[in-house]
């Protein structure tokens, strides 16, 4: 549990890292130079997502399965809690519409002018929509924890559950929240909040990660036949972010090469972690 406090504790300091780039925004750069880097940095993320889904906590779940005796359906288990890491994120993306549908609904009760009536309108409706974006990010921080707290108290239970391994994904997700804190923090500036308070949000966002972390190492260590579940629900909570969220978002602003290449150097830095540290 304290290992996985630490591992998760390093994402959250990446991201605090990614909120504190805001100071880039005084160098007087073009806006285009700020959302290439951001897009390179969204494709990285999404690359080292993918390959730690796999190596850090599918392979190891499998593993596990087979040693608790299921044999030939050892899969079946991984593939029970790769889709209800799915649903549950699909879930979130529900509560998060229901969310914004109900605020907007607030706004018209209270009488606010309709978006794009004038400056005003259509500054409640961006600011509204920074909301939405905080709040998605945090909310998906968290299985990004718990994934690096169960890879941490899986340590020991098969070969793969290795403490490289478990570290490397630690690492991986560090990297990745990099960006993520800048996606926060960066359209909080452009809004006329002060660099101060656009970091102190951005790094908000990702202090859930080591309650997940810890939740996930805990969970793991009083219930270890989940194990395969837990990993594998992580896994798929982890690549349901990556095409849903960071896909479509590094490809909407016509960088899509640019953040593709970033996508494979991201894939790449993982394996190479995941086999030098395991």
């Amino acid at each position: 549990m304290l290992l996985g406090f630490l591992g998760t504790s390093f994402g959250w300091f990446m991201t605090a890292l990614g909120s504190a780039a805001v100071i880039i925004h005084r160098l007087g750069l073009p806006e285009t130079t700020y959302r290439k880097v951001l897009d390179f940095m969204l494709g990285v993320s999404g690359g080292v997502m993918l390959a730690a889904s796999y190596w850090s906590l599918l392979a190891p779940a499998l593993e596990f399965a087979e040693v608790q005796g299921w044999g030939d359906f050892s899969y079946a288990p991984v593939a029970l809690g790769f889709l209800s890491g799915g649903v549950l994120l699909q879930a979130t993306d529900w509560w998060l519409s229901r969310l914004q549908g109900s605020l907007e609904e607030l706004d018209l009760y209270r009488g606010l002018e309709k978006p794009g009536a004038d400056g005003a309108g259509a500054r409640k409706t961006q600011l509204r929509r920074l909301l939405m974006l905080i709040i998605a990010i945090t909310i998906h921080n968290f299985p990004e924890g718990m994934a690096v707290g169960v890879a941490f108290g899986a340590i020991g239970s098969t070969p793969g559950a290795t403490f490289g391994s478990a570290t490397s994904l630690a690492i991986g997700i560090g990297i990745q929240n990099f960006p993520e804190g800048l996606a926060v923090s960066m359209p909080l500036m452009r809004e006329g909040v002060s660099p101060l308070k656009s970091f102190w949000y951005g790094q908000l966002s990702g202090l859930v990660e080591p309650i997940g972390g810890v939740l996930g190492a805990a969970f793991v260590h009083y219930c270890r036949p989940m194990l395969p579940y837990t990993m594998s629900l992580a896994a798929g909570a982890m690549i349901f972010v990556v095409c849903d969220s960071l896909v479509p978002e590094m490809q909407a602003h016509g960088n899509k090469g640019l953040a593709m290449q970033g996508l494979m150097l991201g894939f790449v830095i993982m394996m190479v972690l995941d086999v030098a540290l395991g």
